[in-house]
């Protein structure tokens, strides 16, 4: 049986226009067909368009937790504008008549059924290893990251007091050529040195005061390790797999990402990197751009009902394909996961799914989050220390942690645990995160304490401490995000 409502046709939505316009449809009365089969598994109807003959259009719920769109119109979006009015036209109740399944469609059923078994059948053969282009891939990360390793000498020899924007721009012209030696990751983390000296004037010295000049050197000095640690780390990792091409990709560390490795869902379950039935609840979202990789990227933050692990989808929308690349969205429902494919990482891995089946958040879910946070902050706080002692650990982990209360000691908003240990909060997170401390004083007073605070760790160079950002509140009955 079908089985669903506004807030899924919203979230299956490709970007917001393709909503209002699917509704358009429905209220304009373009429908001249609603049917559906009579198994309850398909959607199919007929849409009048700017033709002469009707859109044929259906949504197919054949496959548990993935929905197959089909149109005979020509846009090249997924699910279009009229699969989406379709659906909406069965969540608003409009009359579906239960009618046999058109020829042409059943067909194509049969062909999707075919494929999904094929490639069941595919999964269990033994890939075969191009030797020749993987050495050749290698090589030119090889040389990627020598030129890697020229650059960064030459920041070092500028030196960060006469490092400014102009310099910093012709180090991003020369590190383009990081992105044709398929070294993505190695690109990126040089872009976050070099941002650190770009000014609108371009004029970094006269810009910045001195207090905030050496604030910004740590940072510099801690991009300048991770660097280091990447080419060092990485050309280890590149000979091995230059010597053995059989060798397998690393999954014991996050290299092979920071390389360049775009993981597969099939190389995930091979590698064992999996969760049968997993369930999940967003925490967070949020979408930027990221002009180093000339992309926007949309980031849930998740966290796993089942063992309490947090973690994070990445959608990655290339400036060239953003009409065609559906948009990621806010997630209000719990995602019922078949298989949970995890990325190699640490505290917060990148995790991805191919079909997921939504249902309504419960209070036991929201208890779950409650029971998997972490209560002692003195046993976190140190758990993350430790973390951050290596130079290619993400620097911004995020963790669930169990407050007492949260108020003001002096100047500062802290947030504080049961046996009084507190920790400062800061607005400073990822770069492309919005403010979320102004926020808190827009809650109401039961908000501050014996909550869950959803928060991203930051490492304040200068000071030497460990300080949170607010990303959200998880309350006995809703998740307050402070993020958008």
């Amino acid at each position: 049986m079908i089985s669903i409502d506004q807030a899924f046709v919203d979230s299956e939505a490709p970007n917001s226009n393709a909503i209002s316009n699917g509704r358009g449809l429905l209220v304009k009365g373009k429908f001249v067909a609603l049917h559906k089969s009579d198994d309850d598994t398909i959607l199919f109807g007929e849409c009048s368009g700017s033709g002469r003959t009707n859109y044929h259009c259906s949504c197919d719920f054949i496959t548990p937790g993935k929905v197959t769109y089909r149109c005979s119109c020509p846009s090249r979006q997924f699910p279009c504008k009229h699969c989406i009015g379709l659906m909406y036209a069965f969540t608003d109740g409009n009359p579906f008549t239960v009618a046999s399944v058109p020829e042409d469609l059943a067909a194509k059923r049969e062909k999707l059924e075919q494929r999904v078994e094929k490639k069941k059948t595919d999964a269990t053969k033994p890939r075969k290893v191009n030797k020749s282009a993987l050495k050749k891939k290698i090589q030119a990360q090889l040389d990627g990251l020598t030129l890697l390793e020229q650059l960064t000498h030459e920041l070092i020899r500028t030196g960060m007091g006469n490092t400014n924007a102009k310099t910093a721009k012709n180090i991003e012209q020369q590190a383009k050529q990081l992105g044709n030696a398929y070294l993505p990751g190695a690109q990126s983390a040089l872009h976050s040195y070099t941002k650190l000296f770009t000014a609108d004037d371009g004029d970094f010295d006269s810009a910045v005061a001195p207090q905030q000049r050496e604030a910004i050197y740590s940072q510099a000095l801690d991009q300048l390790t991770q660097l280091n640690a990447l080419i060092k780390n990485g050309r280890s990792y590149l000979n091995d797999r230059l010597a053995d091409p059989e060798l397998a990709t690393d999954t014991q560390s996050t290299i092979a990402a920071w390389l360049g490795h775009a993981w597969q869902l099939r190389e995930l379950k091979e590698a064992g990197l999996v969760q049968e039935n997993a369930e999940l609840i967003q925490l967070a979202f949020n979408s930027y751009d990221d002009i180093a990789r000339r992309e926007l990227v949309d980031t849930g933050i998740w966290m796993n009902l089942g063992d309490g692990r947090i973690g994070l989808t990445q959608n990655f929308r290339p400036y060239k394909a953003l009409k065609y690349v559906k948009a990621e969205d806010s997630f209000f429902r719990i995602a019922q996961v078949p298989e949970l494919c995890l990325y190699p990482g640490d505290i917060n891995p990148r995790i991805r799914w191919d079909a997921i089946a939504p249902r309504p958040v419960e209070a036991s879910d929201l208890q779950a989050v409650r029971q998997h946070a972490h209560s002692n902050f003195a046993e976190i706080l140190k758990t993350i220390k430790t973390h951050l002692k290596s130079p290619l650990a993400d620097r911004r982990p995020i963790v669930a942690l169990n407050y007492a209360q949260i108020g003001k000691v002096g100047d500062d908003l802290v947030v504080e645990d049961a046996a009084k240990t507190r920790i400062v909060f800061t607005e400073t997170g990822q770069a492309e995160e919005p403010a979320s401390c102004h926020l808190l004083q827009l809650l109401p007073p039961e908000m501050f304490q014996n909550q869950t605070l959803i928060g991203r760790f930051h490492h304040d160079l200068q000071a030497r401490t460990l300080r949170v950002k607010p990303l959200s509140i998880v309350t006995a009955s809703q998740v307050f995000r402070l993020t958008f």
